[in-house]
C-alpha cells in the first residue's frame, strides 16, 4: 500500500522544465533521449545482421525521434519540437554561404533552392499534412537577412541611421501584421438557432453499464443533422443564399465558407490555406494577410536597393542584379550580393501572390471559388486563368473593395435561419 501511494504521489507531481510525458504515457527526461529505444535497437540489429527491415520500422523511428526532441519549458514540462522547423535553420545559411564562393555555385544554389521548396510544397500539399517548414523558412529568412544587413552592410558606412530605422520599422511591422494574421481566420462556430430538438433514446451505450442513467442517453438534434445523410452523399446546397452542412466539423456553414482539410476546420469566406503562415486565410484575417504582404514587399525592396547601392555603387539599381563586376572578389560583397538575389526571388514570388490577391478582391472572388469555377467551367477567365470572374458576388470595383475592407467587422452578425433543410 505504501508503494502504491508513493507512486500516485509521484505521478501527481508537477513536471520540471526538462521532464515530459512521452507517447506511451510515461514520465521521461530530455537527457534520456537515447535510452530505452527498442525500435532503434531493433532496426540497428536487423541492419547489422543484414535482415530486411519491418515495413513500419521507419515510421516508428520517426515517431520516437519526433517525440524525444524537445526544448526545456518552465510551465508544464519540456515542449515538443516539430522536426520541420530545423531544416531551414541549417540549410539556408549553409546554402547562401556556399553560393557566395563562386558565381557558378551561386547560379546552381539559387536555382536549386526554389525548386527544392516547390517540390516540398507539392509533396506536403498532396498529402494534406500540416508542416512548419514554410513558416520557419519565412521567419528565419526575414531574421537572417536583417542580421546580415546589420553585420555586413551597416559597417560599410553606406547606410544612414534614418535608412536603418526605416528597415527596422518595416521588419517590426511585418512581424506584427503576421502575428495578427495568425490569430484567427474566422472559424465557423455552431449557432444556437441551429439546435432543433433534444431526443432521448432508451438504448445503452456499448461502453457503459445499462443501469447507469436508466439505460438512456440524450442526443441534441440540429436542423442540419436531419439532412446530414443527404449532405454526406454529396448533395450540398448551392447558391448565395443557402447554407450547407459540414459532416466533419458538425456545423452549418454560411455562404462562401469552406472546410480546410489541412487545418480540419470550417472557415468563413475561406480564400486558401497559406503554408507560409501555416494557417487559413479567411474573413477575419484576409485584410491583415494583404497588409503583411505589402509591408514585407516594401521592406524587402527597400532593403535590396540599399544592399545593391553598397555592393555595386557604380551600377544602376535595375541592372545591378544582372551585372555587378568584381563583386565576387571579396567574400563579404559576394555574400551580400547573393542575399540580395535570394531576397529578390522571394520578393518576386510574393509579389505574384499579392497581384493575384488584388485581382481576386477586385472581382470579389476568393481563391477557392476561382479554382472551383475554373474546374467546373462556370466563370469568365482571362490571361490564362490569372483573372477569374464568377459574376456571383461582384458589386463593381468600388463596391467589392468596400465589402472587403469592412467584412472583418461582420463576423458576429447572425445569419437568417433557412427552411430548405427542415
Amino acid at each position: 500500500m505504501k508503494k502504491q501511494g508513493s507512486k500516485v504521489v509521484e505521478e501527481e507531481e508537477a513536471l520540471c522544465c526538462c521532464e515530459y510525458m512521452n507517447r506511451e504515457g510515461q514520465r521521461s527526461h530530455i537527457a534520456a533521449c537515447c535510452c530505452d529505444c527498442e525500435d532503434l535497437d531493433e532496426a540497428c540489429e536487423r541492419w547489422l545482421s543484414r535482415k530486411a527491415q519491418r515495413p513500419d520500422s521507419l515510421s516508428k523511428l520517426t515517431e520516437v525521434v519526433s517525440d524525444r526532441i524537445r526544448v526545456p519549458w518552465l510551465w508544464g514540462g519540456a515542449r515538443k519540437l516539430d522536426l520541420s522547423v530545423i531544416p531551414p535553420l541549417i540549410l539556408l545559411p549553409v546554402l547562401l554561404h556556399l553560393a557566395a564562393l563562386h558565381f557558378l555555385l551561386g547560379m546552381v544554389v539559387l536555382t536549386a533552392l526554389p525548386g527544392l521548396v516547390l517540390w516540398y510544397y507539392y509533396f506536403t500539399h498532396r498529402k494534406k499534412g500540416r508542416t512548419l517548414f514554410f513558416l520557419s523558412l519565412a521567419l528565419f529568412s526575414l531574421a537572417y537577412m536583417y542580421y546580415l544587413f546589420i553585420t555586413e552592410v551597416l559597417p560599410r558606412g553606406d547606410v544612414s541611421p534614418a535608412q536603418l530605422t526605416v528597415v527596422t520599422v518595416g521588419v517590426v511591422l511585418t512581424l506584427a501584421a503576421l502575428a495578427h494574421t495568425k490569430k484567427e481566420p474566422g472559424i465557423v462556430r455552431p449557432q444556437q438557432e441551429d439546435v432543433h430538438s433534444t431526443v432521448t433514446y432508451f438504448g445503452p451505450l456499448p461502453d457503459r453499464d445499462p443501469a447507469v442513467n436508466g439505460g438512456k442517453r440524450e442526443v441534441v438534434t440540429t436542423v442540419a443533422n436531419r439532412a446530414a445523410s443527404s449532405e454526406q452523399a454529396g448533395l450540398e446546397q448551392k447558391g448565395s443564399g443557402q447554407r450547407n452542412w459540414c459532416p466533419v466539423c458538425r456545423v452549418v456553414r454560411p455562404p462562401r465558407a469552406g472546410h480546410c482539410r489541412i487545418c480540419g476546420v470550417c472557415v468563413l469566406r475561406l480564400d486558401h490555406h497559406c503554408v507560409w503562415i501555416n494557417s487559413c486565410v479567411g474573413q477575419a484575417n484576409h485584410r491583415s494577410f494583404l497588409l503583411t504582404l505589402v509591408l514585407f514587399l516594401l521592406t524587402s525592396l527597400y532593403g535590396i536597393s540599399l544592399v545593391l547601392q553598397s555592393v555595386c555603387p557604380r551600377q544602376n539599381l535595375l541592372t545591378a542584379l544582372l551585372y555587378c563586376p568584381g563583386v565576387y572578389n571579396q567574400y563579404s560583397n559576394a555574400l551580400c550580393f547573393t542575399c540580395a538575389w535570394y531576397s529578390s526571388i522571394v520578393t518576386g514570388g510574393l509579389l505574384h501572390l499579392l497581384v493575384l490577391q488584388v485581382i481576386n478582391v477586385s472581382y470579389n472572388v476568393t481563391e477557392r471559388e476561382a479554382r472551383m469555377a475554373l474546374r467546373d467551367k462556370t466563370a469568365r477567365s482571362a490571361m490564362w486563368g490569372f483573372i477569374v470572374d464568377t459574376g456571383v458576388y461582384s458589386r463593381g470595383f468600388r463596391g467589392n473593395w468596400a465589402e472587403f475592407m469592412t467584412m472583418g467587422d461582420n463576423l458576429n452578425v447572425p445569419y437568417n435561419t433557412p427552411t430548405d433543410l427542415v
